[in-house]
């Protein structure tokens, strides 16, 4: 089977696009889907996205981790199926889109800059205190579409992510289904620089949306942050942030950024299935 795609990013937050508005991806086939997301042996992604019909909006997204699992949602992911989806014709440039966490809102600003209304958070717990290597980490639990710890520093940078962000990540505190982990420092009460450990990809992501909105949340209902917020991805790409202000609480909140269309390719799925007679 040919597959057609389109690579895109969201502020370096990488996908493979692809229409399936007629069925035809194998996309409940999550070994095939691991291996095409694969950096080495397939095109390459933090995350698949397929574009799908619905009967509740004018397209459905459906997003696979690099490992072939769904997860609910991707901030920066809808923003890049939205400019996906009006190119191939299935939205105008105002649209709504149905995710596994309900229907979002999502508009076309200009040719490399999209807005979406992201789902209200929930689960939000403040001054949370784990034990990670005999050190005490504090942070503050959200679920923005999909779980983060976000853990308030004074040098993001300095983080070695790939050990403190999985340790958090698995840490008992969280299971089963662990957390996206973003460390993230304060640099002016409206402007911060993050970096995130996500789960799913196991490793640190080039961005991450749902995390940038959990971070600005905490920030401004914790941490004498002000609406709206810029936030800097590793990447180095902006991100912003708003939201309403209710009963002392982040409300309405919007994502903001660039999206990018990197390339588009075709990959035979047959070929790539013979990877599997490699591997022991």
């Amino acid at each position: 089977m040919i597959l057609h795609f389109t690579k895109m990013h969201g502020a370096a937050n990488d996908f493979i696009m692809l229409d399936d508005r007629e069925k035809t991806v194998p996309w409940q086939d999550y070994v095939l889907m691991s291996l095409l997301a694969a950096r080495r042996t397939g095109v390459g992604c933090e995350g698949i996205i397929l574009i799908q019909k619905s009967k509740r909006a004018d397209f459905r997204m459906r997003f696979l981790n690099p490992d072939g699992t769904e997860v609910d949602m991707c901030g920066n992911g809808a923003r890049c199926a939205a400019w996906f989806a009006h190119k191939i014709g299935a939205a105008p440039r105002s649209m709504t889109m149905e995710t596994s966490c309900g229907l979002l809102d999502a508009e076309i600003l200009d040719d490399c800059n999209v807005k979406v209304w992201m789902p209200e958070p929930t689960a939000r717990s403040y001054g949370i205190k784990i034990t990670v290597d005999d050190k005490v980490i504090e942070g503050d639990y959200i679920n923005t579409g999909v779980p983060h710890f976000v853990v308030h520093t004074e040098s993001p940078e300095a983080i070695d992510i790939d050990t403190l962000g999985r340790a958090i990540r698995l840490h008992p505190a969280f299971a089963p289904e662990g957390v996206n982990v973003d460390f993230v420092a304060l640099r002016e009460s409206n402007r911060l620089s993050m970096r995130t450990y996500e789960r799913g990809v196991e490793a640190e992501s080039g961005a991450c949306g749902t995390g940038a909105v959990a971070a600005a949340i905490t920030t401004v209902e914790a941490h004498a942050g002000t609406l709206p917020i810029t936030v800097r991805t590793s990447g180095g790409f902006m991100l912003n942030i708003d939201a309403d202000w209710r009963n002392n609480r982040c409300t309405g909140l919007t994502l903001t950024g660039p999206v990018r269309e990197v390339y588009q390719g075709s990959i035979d799925l047959a070929l790539l299935g013979n990877d599997l007679a490699g591997i022991e």
